[in-house]
């Protein structure tokens, strides 16, 4: 391999494209941009941003398709865990960085490249999910980032093109979209400041859908497997699939406001109509199934999960022991879950499933039990009482 030659994590947007000519023509690399695909892309869009990396002048371009082992390392415990940061958000592109920069570093090792560039900027979060795992693998490597280091702002970038010859349309570079299997995010404008809502034509799936419609999503020990009556192989197929047929509700839509790696609040726009639809039925369906302590703990985990993965820290070897105890509490959160589709919002009707423990046969909560007399929960409730009753009493609080 050459003795200036770079791999760019290249998505098409503003940003890398930027990073292209700014590595070739001002400073001499021999650019190799790979693209990695998690699940956001479709054949049509692979093939315009590989247009778009020959139109800039890359050495050579690579698609590398993580999709199926992001959903299976990444993805599968999101669900598990129901993680959504501050209540919110679901981690559409913190959680598939990781996943990216793992298969860059892999790509850049086996070319023999002695740097790796990215287009992150210097005031958000992807700079250092992508520098940690980039040092991870290969500690010795040289870390480029344009925009970061030169501070600059989009329009800079745009004018640095133009003078370029490049004479693309840029009005959709207002706003930065990352899309991906779990989500898309958007940013702008809008979201640099506390206030302020994107306009319609920022989202990218705009609301076609005004009727109601009913939705069925099948789980198999806690994953994806069928929605209405098609089953799915392939759980990240269903996602891809339900992400086609509840968008256009504009389910999903929110702005997250959050702390960053770096100590600073930020916010952005998200559409992630699949994962909170989801989330929100696993979620229902494991309050059904699993016991009161199991949900407890598994809430415990699975927030410090959902942290340490956004912060870019999943290679830390206690994430597998967290995903391993996710694992376990999976195996019998398997049931339908009945869903009403509307017009920014959804609404879920109920389970069903085998493992339900509201069976009937136990009794009715608040009407009749049939495990139990009268006189059985008199005892109970003076014995499980007892301890604070002697506190109290001895201490004469009362």
């Amino acid at each position: 391999m050459e003795n200036k030659s770079v791999v760019l994590a290249f998505s098409g947007g503003l940003d890398t494209s930027f990073c292209v000519k700014y590595l070739a023509e001002e400073k001499g690399y021999t650019v190799h941009a790979v693209l990695v695909n998690t699940g956001g892309f479709d054949a049509e869009e692979i093939k315009s941003i590989e247009e778009k990396a020959k139109a800039l002048g890359v050495a050579s371009y690579k698609t590398l398709d993580e999709t199926a082992d992001y959903y299976s390392k990444v993805v599968k415990y999101l669900v598990f865990g129901n993680v959504l940061k501050n209540g919110a958000y679901p981690l559409s592109v913190s959680a598939e960085r990781v996943s990216q920069a793992v298969a860059i570093a892999k790509y850049a090792k086996a070319l023999g490249v002695n740097a790796i560039a990215h287009g992150s900027t210097g005031a958000g979060n992807d700079q250092v999910r992508f520098d940690m795992i980039f040092q991870t693998f290969m500690p010795n490597v040289e870390i480029i980032t344009p925009i970061r280091d030169l501070k600059l702002s989009r329009q800079e970038e745009i004018d640095f093109l133009k003078d370029k010859g490049i004479e693309w349309d840029f009005s959709k570079a207002e706003y930065s979209i990352n899309k991906g299997l779990w989500g898309t995010s958007v940013g702008g404008k809008e979201t640099l400041t506390s206030n302020g809502q994107l306009p319609e034509a920022a989202w990218p799936t705009q609301v076609t859908k005004t009727n109601a419609e009913e939705l069925t999503l099948h789980f198999e020990k806690g994953e994806l497997k069928g929605i209405n009556d098609q089953a799915f192989e392939q759980s990240y197929e269903a996602i891809q699939a339900l992400e086609k047929l509840a968008a256009p509700f504009g389910i999903g839509r929110d702005i997250h406001v959050g702390d960053t790696i770096i100590g600073i609040k930020g916010r952005v726009g998200f559409e992630a109509a699949a994962a909170i639809l989801t989330i929100k039925g696993h979620q229902a369906l494991e309050k059904h199934v699993l016991s009161k302590w199991q949900i407890y703990w598994k809430d415990q985990i699975s927030s410090f999960y959902g942290n340490w993965l956004h912060e870019g820290q999943y290679l830390d070897p206690v994430m597998r022991d967290m995903e391993a105890m996710l694992d376990s509490t999976q195996q019998y959160v398997t049931g339908k879950v009945f869903i009403t589709l509307l017009p920014y919002r959804f609404q879920i009707n109920g389970i069903e499933s085998e493992h339900d423990l509201m069976s009937a046969k136990f009794g009715h909560y608040g009407e009749m039990n049939n495990t139990w007399t009268g006189e059985d929960v008199r005892g109970f409730a003076k014995i499980f009482g007892n301890q604070n009753a002697i506190y109290h009493q001895l201490n004469d609080t009362l």
